[in-house]
């Protein structure tokens, strides 16, 4: 968290005020058509979670492969809308000085790639929560926080254009993140192996278990990244800075509270996949006065 909060007041004084809005706005709208990840993501941990807590290898590998081929599928996806609907959207409607316009889309394809390496890290990541391999996901996520705080330190060293450099160590750190993750999966867990043969009742399940949090997530990417581009079309990049800078501390101070639950999320499944229902209730009202006193 204080990394991030730090990081905030370095990347604005690195790119500039103007390329900072522009890259707030290039990723708020690349984040808009992928609102289905945070559904999927819920559904892959909770159903890893009860295939763990049977301790049937053969399930637990049919279901991080149907999480991992619907995670791919959602790439494609969000890939052809990015590129072409996207693609209109930032040309025509969003207002970018015509001199940074060019460094605009070539931001704005990187961070398409950015988003698809995201994506499909969560069946990964969802392993080890599921697995509550806490100190691995902590030390990847202290990881990466410090080399985004490395390479916007960098920028000031390189006399090239700084948005789209920027915008290629993210990736490159993406990448490494990503690379470590699927490392330490194939090393630690034998059970999750890519089948391509998968259920498809599986897949039709999970697909209706996200059913229930997509309404979440319209929600949750409508009033950060809607804002956004509503302030970008009547106010300009400036504003998108500001906001961008509002987010980063949100942010924050929100994966603070949230890693809490992440971290009982897979004892609620499990016990509820027992059937321990008073150990279920006990969790869930300890995590929920704990976050709120947070």
């Amino acid at each position: 968290m204080l990394v991030t909060l730090y990081t905030s007041r370095v990347i604005i004084n690195a790119l500039g005020v103007v390329d900072f809005g522009i890259y707030n706005i290039i990723a708020g709208v690349v984040i808009l058509f992928s609102f289905l990840n945070s559904a999927m993501t819920a559904a892959s941990q909770r159903y890893l979670s009860v295939a763990i807590g049977t301790n049937d290898e053969t399930f637990i590998q049919r279901v991080f492969s149907a999480s991992l081929i619907s995670h791919l599928i959602l790439v494609v996806a969000i890939v052809l809308i990015a590129e072409t609907i996207g693609l209109w959207f930032i040309n025509e409607k969003l207002v970018i000085p015509d001199e940074r316009r060019a460094a605009a889309l070539a931001t704005y394809h990187i961070v398409v790639v950015i988003t698809s390496l995201n994506i499909i890290r969560v069946p990964f990541n969802a392993t080890i929560i599921s697995h509550e391999r806490m100190s691995f996901y902590a030390y990847m996520s202290i990881l990466e926080a410090i080399l985004k705080l490395v390479i916007v330190c960098i920028l000031q060293f390189f006399d090239l254009d700084k948005l789209i450099l920027y915008s290629l160590l993210l990736m490159l750190v993406t990448v490494l993140i990503n690379v470590a993750y699927l490392y330490y999966c194939i090393k630690h867990f034998s059970g999750h192996k890519i089948i391509l043969v998968t259920s498809k009742r599986l897949l039709k399940e999970m697909s209706a278990f996200s059913g229930w949090n997509i309404f979440g997530g319209i929600a949750d990417v409508g009033y950060k990244q809607g804002t956004n581009i509503i302030l970008n079309i009547f106010c300009g990049v400036t504003l998108n800075a500001a906001l961008g800078i509002t987010n980063q501390i949100r942010t924050a101070i929100y994966s603070f509270v949230s890693n809490l639950q992440i971290a009982a999320n897979p004892q609620i499944i499990k016990s509820y996949a027992e059937q321990d229902c008073e150990r279920v209730h006990a969790l869930v009202c300890s995590i929920s006065k704990y976050s709120y006193f947070l």
